[in-house]
């Protein structure tokens, strides 16, 4: 029969039982240990030591299409990027709107699988030209030449390939806890650590997380313009293809569902560590999510899409085109930038070195020479400061890392809250001297129940 051997806790050393204290003792750090509460937590780490999503998804089979319903589509693909592009045959676009080259190469289409849902388009081209506008107006660093070349008029509708994830999602997160307390006596000043090992066990529903299916669509432009109101979500028909254009995803399912699966594990920790209350410090050890009956259904959203070339690198702006949430990247000019930092600096070290220089003439035991130099200092800050938030402002396209809008309400469900003392440590400094080398002394108890 193998001898199972225990790790301590607090260093990882192996740990013995120590007859003359009838408890498991570490011989590293000194720490002790209850049996019964080390082998429950050995074997808590050994049943869930692995770390990650664990997802089984299927994807949902969508209806068939009809031989009348292909008769009206036209296919169009892009030589530049290769994106496929499908709509009726009088709207099929004639400048691509993932890149912006200006041909698309008709063929015939074939291999389309037919979308389960649909999103029809509530804004109108003139809402998302303002739009676009509206984001460029005020920006200080955005180069004059920039709106000359920006062709607002060439934007376009398209409707882009969306896998929709539901699932429930069975978390196992277990954290390292600390409560801290202190007191004095004649000699020394005590602290006391007291660490926990805290497990939560529970379950969480999500519905219709969106994960964009195309490559050539960048994810944090897709992500940044959600959400999507799911209430006009319609089944497909090809009559809303009339007027618009649409792209057939290139990522499969199977590939998208790790972005869904990092949302929904993020979305658990955070909610899972909001019930570990009463530490003073908490720490996740590890963190596992296991999806049940995870499903996925292809849709097709609403976007207006705008592509500006500039000193050759294109710039894109997107706009949900239900919503109105706008997402683009402006570019900075260089000489702008730095004409703003060197602004913000010089006002604000002139500010500086008057305030330095009346601490000189009226509270002489103040002043130190080194203050002129720090004024500067913080003063070069500020200007680059100013300058790198509006920078940061020119971006919003900004990939999401949560899933809160899509949890179903109601469906976080514990199955196990506990919170299982380990061990404890003291240490003792001085009176006499607070700060001894060392840090002071480490004395024994490691392992002693409150």
């Amino acid at each position: 029969m193998a001898i199972k051997q225990y790790k301590c806790p607090n260093c990882g050393g192996a740990v013995s039982f120590d007859s003359s204290i009838q408890k498991m003792g570490c011989p590293y750090c000194d720490s002790e240990f209850e049996i019964a509460d080390l082998d429950d937590y050995q074997n808590e780490l050994e049943a869930h030591s692995r770390e990650g999503v664990c997802w089984t998804a299927k994807v949902e089979e969508a209806p068939g299409w009809d031989d009348s319903e292909l008769d009206g589509l036209a296919c169009g693909a892009c030589p530049s990027c290769g994106a496929e592009l499908v709509g009726d045959e009088n709207t099929i676009a004639t400048v691509c709107p993932c890149c912006g080259n200006a041909q698309i190469v008709k063929r015939r289409v074939a291999g389309l699988l037919k979308p389960e849902w649909i999103i029809p388009f509530r804004l109108d081209k003139k809402a998302a030209q303002e739009a676009v506008q509206k984001f460029c107006n005020g920006r200080r660093l955005l180069p004059d030449c920039f709106h000359e070349q920006n062709r607002v008029g060439g934007i376009q509708g398209l409707y882009l390939p969306f896998w929709l994830f539901d699932a429930k999602a069975r978390g196992h997160i277990r954290y390292r806890a600390t409560r801290v307390s202190s007191w004095s006596d004649a000699r020394f000043h005590y602290t006391k650590t007291d660490y926990f090992s805290v497990v939560r066990d529970g379950t969480m529903g999500f519905e219709k997380i969106p994960v964009d299916g195309s490559d050539k669509m960048d994810d944090d432009y897709m992500d940044a313009i959600e959400p999507f109101d799911y209430a006009d979500l319609k089944d497909f028909k090809t009559a809303f293809l009339a007027g618009y254009t649409a792209e057939k995803f290139d990522v499969p399912a199977e590939k998208s569902r790790d972005r869904a699966g990092t949302r929904i594990k993020a979305t658990m920790e955070d909610e899972f560590a909001r019930s570990v209350s009463g530490y003073v410090s908490v720490r996740t050890e590890s963190s596992s999510v296991d999806v049940e009956n995870g499903k996925v259904h292809y849709s097709l959203f609403p976007v207006w899409v705008l592509n500006t070339p500039y000193k050759g690198k294109n710039y894109a702006f997107m706009m949900n085109g239900q919503t109105g949430r706008l997402a683009g990247r402006l570019p900075a000019d260089r000489g702008k930038c730095w004409k703003y930092r060197l602004l913000f600096a010089g006002v604000s070290g002139a500010v500086l070195t008057l305030g330095v220089l009346a601490l000189r003439l009226f509270a002489a035991d103040w002043y130190h020479p080194a203050l002129l130099a720090a004024a500067w200092v913080l003063a070069l800050a500020t200007g680059f400061g100013v300058v790198r938030a509006w920078k940061n402002a020119m971006d919003t396209a900004l990939r999401k890392t949560h899933a809160c809008e899509y949890a179903i309400p109601g469906s976080l469900s514990f199955k196990q809250k506990k919170d299982r003392f380990l061990y404890s440590t003291l240490t003792k400094i001085p009176r006499a001297n607070q700060n001894p080398p060392g840090g002071g002394m480490r004395a024994g108890g490691g392992g002693r129940r409150r």
